[in-house]
């Protein structure tokens, strides 16, 4: 009856089959360690299987999960990565899941019920399990529905090659929230967050993990020491180097704000060049969006029922369909991602302006930057749905250390699809420095919403210098689909740092896990015709 209910409320195709639920199976993988695992069995039981391994636990939402997948037809396992929820050995981030995916395989084709043909289900962590899988599976592995994820989390961590601090420490502190019961967890939750705060502003990052959590995080200590872009701790925790061997189809479901969308955005252009049949959806999501979680579960059992179960015609599944932003937008069926079409330049200038065209001659803006009172983030892409996404922006804008550059109102609407970067130039009086750039819709009353940004980290020879000691910095925005209505303008903020989204830059170059002095020094940002700074945006 519940399971019946829940679909009518969310909309989900009605239930074909009763559920039998089978808990805490043990499943022993090769190194002696027993996973344990949940079954949800459909009546009549000559399905296929959909398993989904998670380290948030069986119970709570994911029973939910179990039920209402199981009873559209499938046989659906759950089961807790290492050390998480009563399986045994020891948690650490991505290092098993290949090696404990296999031997969970190998347990299914034991089964008297397996078919011979099984999908991937899941969002985030439960993503990367599928990836670390994926190349290894064979013909049996039919669909993959890979939510807000990507088979690469090292470039995520380190986005810019600063360090996403507060995604970091977040999921730490969830992680450790969650050796209690679901429903205390919530209170743990809320209970943590003063603990969290004052370990997000804590100096040495080394010692933010015991604030947070009150106890080490092995995970994180080692994220911090290795952090730098050859560091040998990753080649065994990143699975995208053989994402083009994946046969399986895969569905792709992200948000505009979602902290993966870059990686999810490459994996995707990886397995189009492949020929894998894929199908992406992006709406106006953030990570923890419950609208991304209901629609990625009505897609994901479409695509199930497609390319697992065989109900449905597999021609015209693949393809893209993205969300527009801002006034006047809505859903979009696009022929690929990135779509064709032309880039719209937008150039900084004096006198706080952005115009198409470049610049003439003209003195540079100057801001000083102090990482002992860091520049704030507001909104973006961030672990927690509830402090991500769009912000008004007028607050951080209004600060000593943030340069911001508008536009005329636009007489016509501006559209922008596709991938986002900018060329700033800038000189400063320190060799270790971020730049943060993050472009804005102003409505007309003033408001200034952010649509996408992006952060690069320098040190001593990262990018040349001219003579004038100028530096050309690419900056990769975050992908984006919005529309600039008329009468709204565009803002490109540019700063010194997005704190506690990345951690600050101290200016000092010392490592990032035990920095503690703090540098602050001027920045200048160049718009003369040599350094015709600018975001580059593109325009179907």
């Amino acid at each position: 009856m519940l399971t019946r209910l829940a679909s009518g409320l969310l909309r989900l195709p009605p239930a074909r089959a009763r559920v039998t639920l089978r808990r805490d199976i043990a499943v022993r993988v090769r190194d002696g360690v027993t996973l344990r695992t949940d079954h949800y069995a459909p009546d009549p039981p000559d399905a296929p299987t959909v398993l989904i391994r998670t380290p948030y636990g069986r119970g709570g939402p994911m029973r939910l999960l179990g039920r209402l997948v199981a009873a559209h037809g499938y046989h659906v396992v759950v089961q807790s990565c290492r050390g998480t929820y009563g399986s045994g050995g020891a948690f650490e981030p991505l290092v098993h899941e290949r090696a404990d995916g296999l031997d969970t395989l190998d347990w299914l084709r034991r089964q008297p019920w397996y078919t011979g043909a099984f999908g991937m289900f899941g969002a985030s962590y439960q993503g990367f399990v599928q990836w670390a899988l994926a190349a290894e599976a064979g013909d049996e592995l039919r669909a993959m529905v890979a939510v807000v994820t990507a088979s690469t989390t090292r470039d995520s961590t380190y986005a810019g090659e600063s360090f996403s601090l507060d995604t970091v420490l977040t999921w730490a502190e969830l992680l450790q929230a969650q050796t209690v019961p679901w429903l205390a967890r919530q209170w743990e939750l809320k209970r943590g967050q003063p603990r969290l705060a004052a370990a997000l502003a804590h100096l040495p990052l080394a010692e933010a993990d015991r604030i947070a959590t009150g106890v080490t995080v092995p995970f994180f200590q080692e994220w911090l020491r290795h952090h730098t872009p050859d560091a040998a701790y990753w080649r065994d925790r990143v699975f995208d180097s053989r994402l083009a061997e994946v046969r399986a189809p895969v569905l792709m479901v992200s948000g505009w704000h979602d902290i993966f969308l870059p990686a999810q955005l490459a994996d995707h252009a990886v397995l189009r060049a492949a020929g894998t049949p894929c199908r992406l959806t992006v709406g106006p999501w953030t990570h923890g969006s419950p609208g991304l979680l209901l629609a990625a579960l009505r897609e994901g059992l479409d695509w199930l029922d497609t390319h697992l179960a065989g109900r449905r015609p597999v021609a015209d599944t693949a393809g893209v369909r993205v969300h527009v932003g801002g006034d006047g937008g809505g859903w979009r069926v696009l022929p690929d991602w990135p779509p064709p079409g032309e880039r719209s330049s937008w150039h900084l200038h004096p006198g706080a302006a952005l115009r198409p065209e470049p610049s003439t001659e003209s003195p540079p803006d100057r801001f000083r930057y102090d990482p002992a009172d860091p520049t704030p983030s507001l909104g973006g892409p961030l672990l927690v749905a509830q402090r991500a996404g769009p912000v008004d922006n007028r607050p951080v804008e209004a600060r000593p250390d943030v340069v911001t550059f508008t536009s005329a109102p636009l007489a016509a609407p501006l559209e922008v699809v596709g991938p986002v970067h900018a060329d700033v130039y800038v000189r400063s009086e320190l060799a270790y420095l971020d730049v943060f750039v993050r472009l804005c819709d102003v409505d007309p009353r003033g408001r200034s919403w952010n649509v996408c940004d992006g952060l690069v980290r320098l040190w001593p020879g990262r990018f040349p210098t001219d003579d004038t000691g100028a530096v050309r910095v690419p900056v990769p925005l975050w992908p984006v689909a919005h529309r600039f209505a008329p009468g709204h303008r565009l803002r490109v903020q540019v700063t010194g740092g997005a704190h506690p989204r990345y951690a600050r830059n101290p200016g000092t170059g010392e490592p990032l896990g035990t920095a503690v002095t703090l540098r602050a020094g001027w920045r200048e940002v160049l718009h003369d015709p040599a350094h015709p700074s600018a975001v580059h945006l593109p325009v179907p």
